[in-house]
């Protein structure tokens, strides 16, 4: 993992494409393997890839200096007041929505979504049945502002809620154990994300949106330096069709965090079995001597 006092001690990315294409990969999964797909798709065309494994306000710090290229996890609206102020004086520029689908809200159990509780408004109704908590996974997130706010303002009634916010783990472990006893629990639900995959869940609905527009509906954004991407349009027009759906980005997160796979594994997988996906995100995207990128993919990976 690369410090930010050294990653930003670069030269900027204001450079031709044949030196590399530094991506800033916060420590989450899905962002992970879909950062090696790109990596590994652009290598046959003659672009070098580095990943650099910082956090997400150092990710933004570099996008604005120009020592962090291409970012393919802007999470919105959660993000906007990082992005906002770079994209008006134009250090960044924002590109395709990368994951369709994507959404953070309250969820529960199928067989206590089955049982009437299908919405926020039905909660406080029910508290005994949930001892009246919610679990979270950390004190700080997004997340957790939203509930503690509801709770304060007594928002559904969940001023006498207490939330529970323990950590991605801590949390899931709790829904796996109520599951299992067929008890009640509300959590914090997003996807894409392996849960989505292995637990038997259903997102509340929420007329006030608690969690934003569309409850909570995300729009998860690939961003490139402005400098970068005036200097690439090549690159441009690939990462404009570099896309995934909730489901396929929730696959790569359980391959990769939960069952431990080679990120490099996962990605090589996902490209084979999707050959008309990848002719699609090469279409009018070269190789850097000028050749059709998808000739050159299609032979690098056999498809």
């Amino acid at each position: 993992m690369m410090s930010a006092g050294v990653m930003l001690a670069g030269t900027g990315s204001a450079v031709a494409a044949d030196e590399a294409i530094n991506f800033g990969v916060p420590s989450w999964p899905g962002i992970t393997v879909k950062t090696e797909i790109a990596r590994q798709l652009l290598a046959p065309l003659g672009y070098q890839g580095k990943a650099q494994e910082i956090g997400l306000q150092v990710i933004y710090q570099g996008l604005d200096s120009g020592d962090v290229d291409v970012f393919l996890g802007a999470w919105l609206p959660a993000q906007n007041p990082m992005l906002e102020p770079l994209e008006a004086d134009g250090s960044i520029t924002r590109l395709a929505t990368n994951v369709t689908g994507a959404q953070m809200t309250l969820a529960v159990p199928d067989y206590v979504y089955d049982s009437g509780v299908t919405s926020f408004a039905d909660l406080d109704a029910h508290r005994d049945e949930f001892n009246g908590e919610i679990y979270g996974f950390g004190a700080g997130s997004a997340a957790s502002e939203i509930l503690n706010k509801a709770i304060e303002d007594d928002t559904w009634g969940l001023g006498d809620w207490t939330l529970v916010d323990t950590s991605t783990v801590g949390m899931l472990s709790a829904a796996k154990s109520h599951i299992a006893n067929e008890e009640p629990i509300v959590w914090v639900g997003w996807t894409p994300h392996w849960m989505n995959l292995e637990l038997p869940m259903h997102y509340l609905s929420d007329s006030k949106n608690l969690f934003g527009e569309g409850n909570g509906a995300s729009d998860v954004r690939t961003l490139m330096a402005s400098d970068y991407a005036e200097a690439n349009p090549n690159l441009v027009t690939f990462f404009d069709q570099f896309s995934f759906s909730a489901e396929e980005q929730s696959w790569m997160i359980k391959q990769y965090g939960q069952e431990e796979k080679p990120m490099e594994e996962v990605a090589t997988t996902w490209i084979e079995d999707h050959p008309d996906r990848i002719e699609a995100m090469m279409e009018g995207v070269t190789t850097r001597g000028g050749e059709p990128a998808w000739d050159a993919v299609r032979e690098k990976f056999s498809l």
